[in-house]
């Protein structure tokens, strides 16, 4: 069976596969090999699937969540390991009809709550919340079908109301509903214009794709052609997903050139994606042992891709070196089984460093725009 290329954001679709914002001090000069050259990343960021496998559905106590996550705002020295947080998963079916139940108030997870987010803010790192993930497909084909003007409206209000932005992470991997997505963005833009100075948070609007231009491709092919093309901008960037396991440092590579070069022989073609319109996604937690990604960055994928990642040129679209950066998948517990990032096993040797070594600024300048 082929296994699909997209990131596989979902505690159900994982246990499967694995069984206001603070000025914080300047990162470090660079020391590894990797990181000393090159456009230094971004966007440097991490997922975050709560304690509950994505679903968000408990108001979290927030010492036990400071004691579970601090190595995301501290790296070890007092600089956070990360610029962004991506808070997953909001059900788009649940936020369009404004559902209450016993893990959701109006339509989202009661655990995405503002002292979360100012948890995050307050140290300097941007929060947003991924609406979708797998899990959730269906339901983003009958949200959309349904109202997507008023799902977008209602995206923005809440993206408005806790200070944050928007991911759209759609994995109908063929005849996704690219009508009624238009719709939805439009919405959301007519409330949160694009604004390329990454000044007000909920303007910050996204999608996630696969790895590679091998999966998603219908979506992959409409995003890179109408939404993400440098000269008129329509979603601030692009997210190549993690594979369906880690990939080596030259398979990741390889995946993340597809968006470079596009392919051309498809019908309809996909264009090529400019470096500074997309991240490449690692896995932090994954499987049954720990990963270097979290705990040992010199033997890390992001170290092994670092020079590549920073130097990656354009081939058809854009005009800068470098992907726009890294982002992991995922904080604390993204599946009922297998590896955290809970302590003993949190990331600031793997993540932390990495943000050193590649001198990631925090909090997240504006935004390289071609």
């Amino acid at each position: 069976m082929r296994v699909p290329f997209g990131k596989v954001k979902s505690f159900a679709a994982a246990a499967a596969l694995v069984a206001a914002a603070a000025v914080v001090p300047a990162a470090a000069p660079a020391t590894s090999a990797s990181a000393a050259t090159g456009t230094p990343p971004q966007v440097y960021g991490a997922w975050h699937c709560s304690n509950d496998a994505c679903t968000w559905a408990t108001v979290r106590d927030m010492a036990d969540f400071d004691q579970q996550n601090h190595w995301l705002i501290d790296r070890g020295d007092g600089r956070p390991s990360v610029n962004l947080v991506v808070l997953s998963f909001v059900n788009p079916l649940t936020l369009l009809n404004g559902t209450t139940n016993s893990g959701n108030a109006d339509g989202v997870p009661v655990g995405m709550d503002q002292a979360v987010v100012d948890y995050f803010t307050s140290h300097g790192v941007r929060v947003m919340l991924s609406i979708g993930g797998i899990t959730y497909t269906g339901d983003w084909n009958t949200a959309l079908a349904q109202n997507p003007t008023l799902l977008g409206q209602k995206a923005a209000a809440l993206a408005s109301r806790l200070g944050v932005g928007i991911e759209i992470d759609y994995e109908q991997s063929s005849g996704p509903d690219i009508t009624g997505l238009q719709a939805f963005i439009d919405a959301y833009r007519a409330a949160h214009p694009y604004d390329a100075s990454g000044a007000d948070p909920a303007a910050r609007l996204t999608i996630d794709v696969a790895a590679g231009d091998r999966w998603l491709i219908d979506l992959d092919q409409y995003a890179t052609a109408h939404w993400l093309t440098p000269a008129a901008p329509v979603l601030d960037y692009a997210n190549a997903m993690v594979p369906n396991k880690q990939p080596t440092a030259s398979n990741a590579e390889a995946n993340w050139q597809e968006h470079l070069t596009g392919k051309p022989t498809y019908n309809p073609a996909i264009p090529p994606l400019a470096p500074a319109k997309f991240t490449g996604s690692l896995y932090i937690a994954e499987g049954s042992q720990v990963r270097p990604e979290c705990t040992n960055f010199p033997s890390s994928v992001q170290n092994g891709t670092g020079s590549w990642t920073q130097n990656a040129a354009p081939a058809g679209a854009g005009t800068t070196n470098g992907l726009l950066g890294y982002m992991f998948w995922a904080a604390e517990r993204p599946a009922t089984r297998g590896v955290t990032t809970q302590p003993p096993n949190s990331c600031e040797g793997g993540v932390g460093a990495g943000a050193t070594a590649f001198s990631v600024p925090v909090p997240m300048p504006a935004l390289r725009q071609s």
